[in-house]
């Protein structure tokens, strides 16, 4: 057993270190590859305590995530300083300097939705509970909406007699009331973690977006249409996801732009009426990733299932552009951007948003792509015209 104890972890500190058969004194934030050489020494003998003292919260880019690594949880107890955050990954085993915290009891509304969409995009979140914003609400909001997310639901946190935690299923907390809670996480444990973040909360983000177009041919030989990049990154501007939000992708062919907004930290629900399409938009965000919710199914039908949206996104035409449009904006809290080909879709578009409280602006966008020709020179490759047309709450 490997105890991890942090600067204000309690006067005790000293009684587990006089029990311990080897106490680590960590200088800095991580062990040295000799420290932990030695301390698996003393963990694989069997029966013995290994003490390990560091400053501050050592699950906070500390050495909780070293040690689980190597360890594995079970061989961990951590004694963090008293954070409630903290303290509830560290009953874990867990670190968590790569989790999202969303604050229940924000005083600006809308406050179960983000933390319902935060979780539905994230793997690893902490909700503080507020009115409204509790384990039987996300777990309401979840229960149909993710495929695979844990509650572990915390009450009485850092009451060493009165605190407990239990790990349930929306399903199951959804239909349990609930007392005294003091934290809820939210935990998809089949995403295996990446690597540890260099910054960490809402800030952290892809490094680029409005990908090349090439990055999107995992779903086969044609890959599905893709809005080019110049496109992209003009919608997913006028889209602006971030972590909280809901982004409709209708007609996504490929799921590019579903992609782009899940990198930003959105959840997203891409909808698609073909069965190849689905294929393709699974195996791009499985290549890239990252959780999107494919609807199989034709848009305006099937959109009334779905949660409202904070942006909405329309690839395509189709005799029903217009119905689908004057759908998704009378739902859309922020924003709703389409792309079409031709440019008499354009009025219809534009009608449509400005019946639903919209002012339409858009563009035509035609570039020309710099290519370099077996010489060493170069030319320039025209892309396909679209039209983006966009209205804004």
């Amino acid at each position: 057993m490997i105890t991890v104890i942090g600067s204000s972890a309690g006067a005790d500190a000293g009684s587990w270190a006089g029990e311990a058969a080897l106490v680590v004194d960590v200088r800095g934030d991580e062990l040295t590859d000799t420290e932990l050489d030695l301390v698996e020494k003393h963990v694989s003998g069997g029966g013995t305590r290994v003490v390990v003292r560091v400053l501050g919260d050592p699950g906070f880019f500390g050495v909780v995530r070293t040690l689980e690594e190597r360890f594995g949880t079970a061989e961990l107890e951590v004694r963090p300083g008293p954070t409630a955050v903290g303290l509830a990954f560290a009953r874990l085993g867990l670190p968590w300097d790569d989790a999202f915290v969303v604050d229940g009891a924000e005083v600006r509304g809308h406050a179960l939705n983000r933390a319902v969409n935060v979780c539905r995009a994230h793997p690893k979140v902490a909700v503080l509970p507020g009115p409204g914003v509790g384990p039987a609400e996300l777990g309401a909001e979840l229960v149909h909406r993710v495929a695979s997310r844990t509650l572990v639901v915390f009450s009485a946190l850092g009451d060493p007699f009165r605190e407990r935690f239990e790990r349930v299923e929306p399903a199951e907390a959804m239909c349990r009331s609930w007392e005294g809670v003091s934290l809820v996480l939210c935990l998809d444990e089949s995403r295996a973690e990446g690597p540890p973040p260099t910054v960490t909360g809402p800030l952290t983000g892809p490094g680029r977006w409005a990908l090349p177009d090439g990055e999107f041919g995992a779903g086969g030989v044609d890959g599905g249409s893709v809005l080019p990049y110049e496109a992209r990154a003009l919608a997913l501007a006028r889209l602006g996801p971030r972590a909280g939000d809901l982004v409709w992708d209708i007609g996504t062919g490929c799921g590019s732009v579903a992609v782009e907004c899940a990198r930003l930290g959105a959840a997203v629900v891409a909808v698609e009426q073909t069965t190849s399409g689905v294929e393709r938009i699974r195996a791009n965000t499985a290549a890239h990733g990252v959780e999107v919710r494919t609807v199989h199914g034709a848009a305006p039908t099937v959109l009334s299932h779905l949660a409202d949206p904070d942006g909405v996104f329309i690839g395509g035409g189709g005799s029903e552009l217009k119905s689908v449009v004057l759908t998704a904006a009378r739902r859309a809290r922020r924003a709703v951007v389409v792309a079409v080909t031709a440019l008499e879709q354009v009025a219809p578009v534009r009608s449509a948003l400005a019946c639903c409280g919209f002012e339409a602006e858009g563009v035509l966008l035609q570039s020309q792509r710099l290519l370099a020709l077996p010489d060493g020179s170069s030319t320039m490759a025209p892309t396909a015209p679209v039209f983006l047309v966009w209205g804004t709450r």
